[in-house]
Protein backbone atom coordinates (compact mmCIF):
# COMPACT_ATOMS: atom_id res chain seq x y z
CA UNK A 1 0.00 0.00 0.00
CA UNK A 2 1.47 3.58 -0.64
CA UNK A 3 2.20 5.66 1.61
CA UNK A 4 0.45 9.12 1.85
CA UNK A 5 2.99 11.82 1.77
CA UNK A 6 0.44 15.19 0.69
CA UNK A 7 0.63 18.12 3.55
CA UNK A 8 -2.08 16.95 5.45
CA UNK A 9 0.35 13.29 6.46
CA UNK A 10 2.29 15.88 7.16
CA UNK A 11 0.15 17.87 9.20
CA UNK A 12 -0.74 14.60 10.94
CA UNK A 13 2.70 13.77 11.67
CA UNK A 14 3.02 17.10 13.41
CA UNK A 15 0.20 16.44 15.27
CA UNK A 16 1.69 13.45 16.56
CA UNK A 17 4.93 15.21 17.38
CA UNK A 18 3.16 18.09 19.62
CA UNK A 19 1.01 15.50 21.43
CA UNK A 20 3.51 13.38 22.12
CA UNK A 21 6.23 16.06 23.45
CA UNK A 22 3.48 17.71 25.61
CA UNK A 23 2.28 14.17 26.92
CA UNK A 24 6.30 13.86 27.74
CA UNK A 25 6.18 16.93 29.47
CA UNK A 26 3.12 16.42 31.50
CA UNK A 27 3.93 12.98 32.93
CA UNK A 28 7.41 14.08 33.95
CA UNK A 29 5.90 17.30 35.65
CA UNK A 30 3.47 15.57 37.25
CA UNK A 31 5.95 15.40 40.63
CA UNK A 32 8.34 17.94 40.50
CA UNK A 33 10.93 18.35 43.09
CA UNK A 34 10.59 20.90 45.55
CA UNK A 35 13.52 23.52 45.53
CA UNK A 36 15.23 24.57 48.68
CA UNK A 37 15.35 28.37 48.78
CA UNK A 38 19.05 27.59 49.81
CA UNK A 39 19.63 25.50 46.56
CA UNK A 40 18.58 28.71 44.55
CA UNK A 41 21.59 30.41 42.60
CA UNK A 42 21.71 33.49 41.39
CA UNK A 43 21.56 34.39 37.30
CA UNK A 44 25.26 33.37 35.46
CA UNK A 45 26.74 34.55 32.90
CA UNK A 46 30.51 33.88 31.56
CA UNK A 47 28.97 30.57 29.98
CA UNK A 48 29.27 28.88 26.71
CA UNK A 49 26.26 29.43 24.67
CA UNK A 50 23.51 27.13 24.65
CA UNK A 51 23.16 25.11 21.62
CA UNK A 52 19.86 24.30 21.88
CA UNK A 53 18.75 27.02 22.76
CA UNK A 54 20.11 29.08 20.53
CA UNK A 55 18.95 26.91 18.11
CA UNK A 56 15.74 27.28 19.27
CA UNK A 57 16.15 31.09 18.96
CA UNK A 58 17.75 31.37 15.04
CA UNK A 59 14.80 29.04 13.76
CA UNK A 60 11.98 31.04 15.54
CA UNK A 61 13.69 34.14 14.16
CA UNK A 62 13.41 32.36 10.60
CA UNK A 63 9.70 31.27 11.09
CA UNK A 64 8.97 34.75 11.95
CA UNK A 65 10.73 36.19 8.94
CA UNK A 66 9.24 34.26 6.60
CA UNK A 67 5.61 34.95 7.86
CA UNK A 68 6.38 38.55 8.08
CA UNK A 69 6.17 38.58 11.94
CA UNK A 70 8.45 41.40 12.71
CA UNK A 71 7.68 41.43 16.28
CA UNK A 72 8.39 37.63 16.41
CA UNK A 73 11.53 38.25 14.61
CA UNK A 74 12.64 41.13 17.05
CA UNK A 75 12.25 39.37 20.14
CA UNK A 76 13.87 36.72 18.93
CA UNK A 77 17.16 37.94 17.54
CA UNK A 78 17.09 40.66 20.89
CA UNK A 79 17.17 36.99 23.02
CA UNK A 80 20.11 35.80 20.85
CA UNK A 81 21.68 39.26 21.30
CA UNK A 82 21.37 38.82 25.36
CA UNK A 83 22.24 35.24 25.23
CA UNK A 84 25.77 36.72 22.91
CA UNK A 85 26.18 39.77 25.55
CA UNK A 86 26.22 37.53 28.73
CA UNK A 87 28.45 34.96 27.26
CA UNK A 88 31.02 38.01 26.84
CA UNK A 89 30.06 38.97 30.08
CA UNK A 90 28.98 42.41 29.00
CA UNK A 91 26.58 44.48 31.73
CA UNK A 92 23.47 45.34 30.12
CA UNK A 93 23.45 49.24 30.11
CA UNK A 94 19.61 49.81 29.66
CA UNK A 95 19.70 47.67 33.02
CA UNK A 96 21.63 49.36 35.51
CA UNK A 97 20.66 49.24 38.59
CA UNK A 98 19.46 52.05 40.53
CA UNK A 99 21.38 52.69 43.80
CA UNK A 100 19.21 53.28 46.50
CA UNK A 101 16.55 50.72 45.08
CA UNK A 102 19.54 48.62 45.63
CA UNK A 103 20.58 49.97 49.52
CA UNK A 104 17.48 48.96 50.36
CA UNK A 105 16.89 45.62 48.90
CA UNK A 106 20.38 44.28 50.23
CA UNK A 107 19.50 45.69 53.86
CA UNK A 108 16.81 43.42 54.06
CA UNK A 109 18.86 40.32 53.78
CA UNK A 110 18.79 39.01 57.44
CA UNK A 111 22.40 39.45 59.24
CA UNK A 112 23.32 42.99 57.31
CA UNK A 113 24.53 45.81 59.40
CA UNK A 114 24.67 48.19 56.84
CA UNK A 115 25.19 48.84 53.22
CA UNK A 116 26.61 51.54 50.98
CA UNK A 117 28.32 51.97 47.13
CA UNK A 118 32.00 52.69 47.22
CA UNK A 119 31.39 53.67 43.03
CA UNK A 120 29.33 52.58 40.68
CA UNK A 121 30.26 49.07 40.42
CA UNK A 122 31.27 48.15 44.08
CA UNK A 123 28.92 47.72 47.10
CA UNK A 124 29.95 47.66 50.30
CA UNK A 125 27.86 45.35 52.79
CA UNK A 126 28.48 44.93 56.45
CA UNK A 127 27.31 42.03 57.65
CA UNK A 128 26.90 40.84 61.61
CA UNK A 129 29.67 38.70 62.56
CA UNK A 130 31.68 35.95 60.73
CA UNK A 131 29.13 33.22 60.09
CA UNK A 132 27.63 35.72 57.62
CA UNK A 133 30.75 36.67 55.86
CA UNK A 134 29.93 33.99 52.78
CA UNK A 135 29.69 33.43 49.34
CA UNK A 136 26.09 32.09 50.52
CA UNK A 137 25.80 35.71 51.68
CA UNK A 138 26.54 37.00 48.66
CA UNK A 139 24.15 34.96 46.83
CA UNK A 140 21.39 36.02 48.59
CA UNK A 141 22.11 39.92 48.48
CA UNK A 142 22.61 39.41 44.40
CA UNK A 143 18.92 37.56 44.39
CA UNK A 144 17.80 40.03 46.21
CA UNK A 145 19.04 42.58 43.41
CA UNK A 146 17.84 40.66 40.71
CA UNK A 147 14.35 42.44 40.30
CA UNK A 148 16.06 45.68 39.82
CA UNK A 149 18.16 45.07 37.11
CA UNK A 150 20.83 43.60 35.89
CA UNK A 151 23.23 42.19 38.17
CA UNK A 152 26.65 41.71 36.41
CA UNK A 153 27.08 44.91 36.64
CA UNK A 154 27.34 44.99 41.18
CA UNK A 155 30.12 43.13 43.00
CA UNK A 156 29.58 42.74 46.75
CA UNK A 157 31.71 43.08 48.75
CA UNK A 158 31.16 41.57 52.34
CA UNK A 159 33.11 43.17 55.48
CA UNK A 160 32.32 41.45 59.05
CA UNK A 161 31.56 44.44 61.38
CA UNK A 162 32.34 42.26 64.67
CA UNK A 163 35.92 41.19 63.39
CA UNK A 164 38.70 41.64 66.47
CA UNK A 165 41.58 40.72 64.00
CA UNK A 166 42.98 41.27 60.84
CA UNK A 167 42.17 37.99 59.20
CA UNK A 168 38.63 38.32 60.09
CA UNK A 169 38.79 42.04 58.88
CA UNK A 170 39.13 41.06 55.58
CA UNK A 171 36.73 41.84 52.39
CA UNK A 172 34.98 38.34 50.51
CA UNK A 173 34.39 39.68 47.27
CA UNK A 174 32.80 38.33 43.99
CA UNK A 175 30.77 39.27 41.01
CA UNK A 176 26.80 38.59 41.34
CA UNK A 177 26.86 36.65 38.38
CA UNK A 178 30.78 35.17 38.11
CA UNK A 179 33.29 33.22 39.80
CA UNK A 180 35.05 34.80 42.56
CA UNK A 181 37.90 36.48 40.90
CA UNK A 182 36.32 37.80 37.59
CA UNK A 183 34.58 40.65 36.37
CA UNK A 184 32.61 41.71 33.77
CA UNK A 185 33.98 43.86 31.14
CA UNK A 186 35.36 46.92 32.16
CA UNK A 187 35.12 46.46 35.89
CA UNK A 188 38.63 46.19 37.39
CA UNK A 189 39.74 44.75 40.45
CA UNK A 190 39.14 47.32 43.41
CA UNK A 191 41.80 46.45 47.01
CA UNK A 192 38.45 47.12 49.77
CA UNK A 193 41.45 46.01 52.49
CA UNK A 194 43.57 48.79 54.23
CA UNK A 195 46.45 46.13 54.60
CA UNK A 196 46.62 43.84 51.45
CA UNK A 197 46.13 40.46 51.77
CA UNK A 198 49.52 39.90 50.41
CA UNK A 199 51.11 42.26 53.17
CA UNK A 200 49.13 39.82 55.85
CA UNK A 201 50.77 36.74 54.17
CA UNK A 202 54.07 38.54 54.41
CA UNK A 203 53.07 39.63 58.01
CA UNK A 204 52.17 35.89 58.92
CA UNK A 205 55.67 34.38 57.47
CA UNK A 206 57.63 36.47 59.18
CA UNK A 207 56.11 36.13 62.22
CA UNK A 208 56.16 32.39 62.13
CA UNK A 209 60.15 32.52 60.86
CA UNK A 210 60.30 34.70 64.10
CA UNK A 211 58.90 31.50 66.58
CA UNK A 212 60.73 29.38 64.50
CA UNK A 213 64.49 31.22 65.67
CA UNK A 214 62.54 31.30 69.06
CA UNK A 215 61.83 27.63 69.45
CA UNK A 216 64.93 26.70 67.96
CA UNK A 217 66.49 29.52 70.47
CA UNK A 218 65.18 27.96 73.54
CA UNK A 219 65.92 24.44 72.41
CA UNK A 220 69.24 24.92 72.30
CA UNK A 221 69.84 26.81 75.46
CA UNK A 222 67.41 23.84 77.35
CA UNK A 223 70.34 21.54 75.90
CA UNK A 224 73.12 23.42 77.35
CA UNK A 225 71.74 23.61 80.73
CA UNK A 226 71.40 20.34 80.46
CA UNK A 227 74.77 19.37 79.71
CA UNK A 228 75.99 21.71 82.43
CA UNK A 229 73.93 19.94 84.87
CA UNK A 230 75.16 16.55 83.93
CA UNK A 231 78.91 17.23 83.53
CA UNK A 232 80.75 17.30 86.43
CA UNK A 233 82.76 20.25 87.76
CA UNK A 234 86.32 20.06 87.16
Amino acid sequence: MKRSTGPGALARGLGWLVLSGSLSIGLSGCAPRQIDPEEVRPEQAGQPLDPVRTLGRLASARVSAITGDQEGLQRSMEGFSDDMRRTMKLPDPSRRINPEAARAAAGRVPGVRSVGWVDRDNLLVRVESADFRSQRMIDRICLELEPLGDTLAVVVNLQNAGARSGPEAQTLSRNCQLAPGDRSWGQRPRQMDVIHEDIRAQHRAAQEASQARGDREARREEARRILERSTPQI
